[in-house]
């Protein structure tokens, strides 16, 4: 515990944030965002008796506890929540985007997900981000523009849960959203940040500068009252149609549209693309650790399975004697990211188009993985290999080139029931594709594949292929005690969502913190071989340390957001990311 609070003490001035929404639940109900202050407290848990949501907007956080408030479920909650996300925080999801979803249906006990990751144009091939000469195009080559636009999945995961678990009518779900857009809201610090930072890209693209720009070319200044009457009318329409609505007619000409009409870099996307769309129920992926159940998502998503990798090494550590300050604790966490890293670079991809290894959760093999850590200092580089787990099938696999990007949402819903949703959704980049239809942002989501589809003659499993969805790191987890939650959490952050949210688990279960403490926790990830510290936090004491361990360290900065909702014997604690504007509220 000493540990623990030595390495936290400089939180409340390295990371400068205001108090977080009061303890007391009733307290809770008008939540606004933490203002940077200097020298102020560090954030506190928030607490609730039986229902509670934790999201990275207030605005869209109040939406879903009003829902919850009104009788709603967890996925009545959802919509809500995702809807007025998609207006506030555009830069990083919406319904333009796709998203994956862990749900524990309370009633029955068991644990499920949905896929609403986005897809592939059938109309492409592995050649799609190549160019003329055969070569991968550069990052944002790609991007901007209609190419790198995949079917959107978070409208057709929003109606699918819906039917199954939901108690209140669709329409009144998304009423909230069309009132802040056409009534407006007011553009945050963070927003007017992310907008004035991409400039040159942004500003570029057609209806997205005149959205978030002023007449001046300047971005909106924070207090702006931004209002989107298009969004509204897609929504209205979303809650009259349904998401066949989205897929069909109007809005899915506007998107096909905006995708193949790009002067420069049109895309592929087309009518039969959208209506043939589906979100895809499948089994969660659960891995043990310190008895306890972390299960997430299985492919196209790597989250359940690098995550679980990253704990079953470190379970053959004492982790906890060492405790947050050691060294030690993150050399050995390093290393195991590292390798688990190796192992979803080689083999992790949409197990509807690849064969997976059966075993990259097999205890056994994890053990001879975690026999390579117990060494004095780091693994060298060429140590950190994929290894060999266990096949039904064996087919060979190859590393590719691709660069996930950090412009990710995450939030949290328990209801009065006990129905907990744990939910990741992307427009990939920030502000995605840059292009706007009709109210909202496309994804970029399609630069998620591996620009070269083949390395050394061999396939690589993150290719691009008609119908396929992209390798993802989105990791939304919910962990089971003898079948119960007891934890759900998630964040953004590209690839470094993985280490972010393994790390926040170990902090929970082997440090003992709360939810808020583990969510603070200044951040050291460590993917390919670079130890990156948060910068401006305790973690560069870490520093000198890690080099004399024999790691190359990179201070820099380490933007979560992670959510994440705690079931205790007092009842929930939930916390909120200081690194973003976030909140927990419940009652």
């Amino acid at each position: 515990m000493d540990q623990r609070k030595h390495f936290l003490g400089a939180l409340a001035l390295t990371l400068g944030f205001a108090l977080a929404v009061p303890a007391g639940a009733q307290q809770a109900t008008d939540a606004q965002a933490p203002e940077i202050a200097s020298g102020s407290s560090a954030r506190a848990a928030v607490r609730a008796e039986r229902q509670m949501v934790a999201a990275a907007n207030p605005l869209a956080a109040q939406a879903g506890l009003e829902v919850l408030r009104e009788g709603g479920s967890a996925a009545d909650a959802l919509v809500a929540v995702q809807t007025v996300l998609g207006l506030v925080e555009p830069q990083s999801s919406g319904i333009g985007g796709g998203g994956f979803l862990v749900w524990y249906d309370a009633e029955s006990g068991e644990l499920t997900t949905f896929d609403g990751r986005e897809t592939a144009p059938m109309a492409a091939s592995s050649e799609l981000f190549l160019d003329e000469s055969g070569e991968p195009l550069a990052f944002f080559d790609a991007v901007i523009g209609g190419r790198s636009v995949g079917t959107p999945g978070v409208v057709r995961l929003m109606e699918t849960v819906h039917r199954r678990y939901g108690k209140l009518e669709w329409a009144g779900l998304l009423q909230p959203a069309i009132d802040l857009a056409e009534d407006g809201f007011e553009v945050s610090p963070r927003l007017n940040t992310l907008v004035a930072n991409d400039r040159g890209k942004l500003d570029q693209e057609e209806p997205a500068r005149s959205y978030f720009y002023d007449e001046a070319g300047a971005p909106l200044a924070v207090g702006t009252r931004l209002e989107n009457p298009e969004y509204a009318e897609t929504l209205r329409a979303i809650a009259e149609g349904g998401a066949d609505a989205f897929y069909t007619g109007e809005i899915a000409r506007a998107i096909v549209a905006a995708v193949r009409e790009h002067p420069t870099n049109p895309g592929l996307l087309s009518m039969e693309d959208l209506a043939a769309y589906e979100a895809k129920e499948r089994p969660a992926v659960c891995a043990p650790y310190r008895g306890y159940d972390v299960c997430g998502m299985g492919p196209p998503s790597s989250g359940a399975l690098t995550v679980g990798q990253i704990l079953g090494m470190v379970s053959h550590f004492d982790i906890a004697g060492l405790g947050p300050d050691d060294p030690e604790s993150w050399r050995i966490i390093g290393d195991a990211t590292r390798l688990a890293f190796a192992d979803r670079g080689l083999y992790m991809a949409d197990s509807d188009f690849v064969s997976m290894p059966k075993g990259l959760l097999n205890q056994a093999y994890l053990k001879d993985r975690a026999a390579q850590i117990r060494r004095p200092s780091a693994l060298p580089a060429e140590e950190v290999q994929a290894g060999t787990p266990p096949w039904d099938k064996a087919e060979l696999r190859i590393g590719g080139i691709e660069l996930e990007q950090p412009s990710t949402s995450h939030f949290v819903i328990v209801d009065d029931a006990g129905n907990v949703a744990s939910m990741t959704s992307s427009v990939e980049n920030a502000f995605g594709s840059r292009q706007m239809a009709a109210g909202f942002l496309l994804n970029n989501q399609l630069t998620d594949f591996s620009f070269a589809p083949t390395s050394e003659g061999e396939a690589v499993a993150n290719r691009v292929e008609p119908g396929k969805r992209p390798r993802s790191s989105m990791s939304p987890t919910i962990i089971l005690e003898d079948g119960e939650p007891a934890v759900a959490l998630g964040s953004p952050g590209g690839s470094n969502i993985i280490p972010y949210v393994a790390n926040t688990v170990i902090a929970l279960i082997d440090w003992d913190m709360d939810m808020q403490e583990a969510i603070t926790l200044p951040h050291l990830t460590n993917r390919f071989g670079t130890y990156a510290l948060e910068a401006g936090t305790s973690a560069e004491g870490f520093n000198d340390d890690l080099q004399a361990l024999g790691f190359e360290t990179e201070v820099t900065d380490l933007n979560s957001g992670l959510h994440g909702v705690a079931f205790t014997a007092q009842g929930l604690v939930g916390g909120a990311d200081p690194r973003r504007e976030g909140v927990a509220v419940g009652d």
